[in-house]
């Protein structure tokens, strides 16, 4: 069975959005001087600026999807750096298949 939290994560265009940015962080993202976009993941600050949202309103976006796990948040300073889990996503796809 689906769980709420991944459809509820996955039930906004901008959320979908950012999904969809990090299957490939460096053809959407500038380099960053603080850590790798693939290993580390994308700077909570640029996908806001992307997204063309307030920090905070970015933070709720990624929020949602680390709580379903669909994200991994890696702290590194006083930064949220945000990639895949390419497990989950792959737990998830087959929870969706089954569904159907």
């Amino acid at each position: 069975m689906l769980d709420v939290e991944v459809l509820k994560a996955l039930g906004n265009e901008k959320r979908l959005t950012v999904m969809e940015w990090l299957r490939d962080p460096v053809a959407h993202f500038p380099p960053q001087r603080d850590g790798d976009l693939v290993e580390d993941g994308v700077c909570s600050v640029f996908i806001a600026d992307k997204l063309g949202v307030s920090q905070p309103t970015a933070s709720e976006h990624l929020k949602l999807l680390t709580s379903a796990g669909l994200l991994r948040a890696r702290r590194r300073r006083q930064w949220t750096f945000y990639r895949r889990d390419e497990e989950r996503i792959a737990e998830v796809k087959s929870m969706f298949e089954e569904e159907l």
